[in-house]
């Protein structure tokens, strides 16, 4: 077998391993995640070896999608920091074989403590699903380590169930992709996630306009100006009623006629695609990109009212490090 040939056979056995387990599932994994959101502690994720890195993993992705969540080493838990846990928290244990002493070992006291525990294991006649409050099977038939040694599909296995608790946890929170901002401020994310389109937009003097009545030249004159490559067409309260791009000049160009003297109202694009400066530029790269027929460039900003505040341009939101 070459290596491109056990490499997809190891990707096809973790796959299915994962298929199996979306018909094990059961009524554990409901009372799992009501468990969690009526909890009003955290959720302290252990395990050990292999098994403590996927623990690790869940804790970070449940944590940073709204359910307060934390990492236990259980070799530093029997010595001392189980201090961190409390009668309100709900452990969260991984252990394929269910046996794994260290992880055993914390049993007597997370009893003592009153700390409800949800076990994520391999052997549902194993120590630790014995002794747990719920019991979440991830049983796989065998590694994909050829030896048989290796925690291979069982990690996998494993990991999938957390992001599937995770996910289910963060709909039934209500988790907005501001809630997920605040945890994620850093980076090209955190960019796209809190900036808003007030921050990026051009208002007050540097907005585009020119008004009902005015000629496509009057239109070009401001184009130029604003180096924007499009204006926003207002009526005599400075409501929107258009918006006239650099591409419709060119189009005229091609008419032959002196376009050039014509109402911006005649070659305007009425009615068009606006956005509120409240919503996130994430919102407004999306309202460019899904644009039908094609995608579009610039996107006027309006009130509630649909006076026009202001213009938006992809150019800005390449410079912000979004798209």
């Amino acid at each position: 077998m070459n290596v491109l040939e056990q490499a997809a056979q190891v990707l096809h056995e973790e796959a299915q391993a994962i298929e199996k387990l979306i018909d094990t599932l059961d009524n554990s994994f409901v009372e799992a995640v009501t468990m969690i959101l009526g909890s009003k502690g955290r959720v302290v994720c252990t395990g050990m070896g292999k098994s403590g890195h996927i623990a690790r993993k869940v804790s970070a992705t449940l944590a940073s999608t709204g359910t307060p969540a934390l990492f236990l080493h259980p070799g530093e838990g029997v010595h001392g920091d189980l201090g961190m846990v409390t009668s309100e928290d709900i452990v969260l244990a991984f252990s394929n074989s269910g046996e794994t002493a260290e992880v055993v070992s914390l049993l007597p006291s997370l009893r003592r403590i009153g700390a409800k525990l949800i076990s994520v294991v391999g052997n549902r006649n194993s120590t630790l699903a014995k002794n747990s409050d719920i019991v979440l099977l991830v049983e796989v038939e065998k590694e994909a380590c050829p030896l048989g040694l290796a925690p291979t599909t069982s990690t996998t296995v494993a990991l999938a169930l957390g992001d599937a608790l995770a996910v289910c946890l963060l709909d039934r929170h209500h988790f907005t992709p501001e809630n997920f901002a605040v945890f994620h401020p850093g980076g090209s994310l955190g960019r796209k996630l809190l900036l808003t389109v007030e921050n990026i937009m051009h208002s007050g003097d540097n907005n585009p306009v020119v008004h009902k009545g005015s000629t496509v030249q009057d239109a070009l004159f401001v184009m130029t100006d604003k180096g924007l490559g499009a204006a926003n067409v207002v009526d005599e309260e400075g409501r929107l009623i258009g918006l006239v791009t650099d591409g419709d000049i060119r189009r005229g160009l091609d008419s032959g006629s002196n376009f050039l003297e014509w109402p911006v109202e005649d070659m305007m694009t009425s009615m068009p695609r606006t956005i509120t400066k409240d919503k996130l530029v994430a919102e407004a790269l999306h309202r460019m990109e899904k644009n039908q027929p094609r995608p579009i460039t610039v996107l006027p900003v309006v009130d509630d009212d649909g006076m026009c505040l202001g213009l938006v341009h992809i150019t800005d939101l390449l410079r912000r490090g979004i798209v």
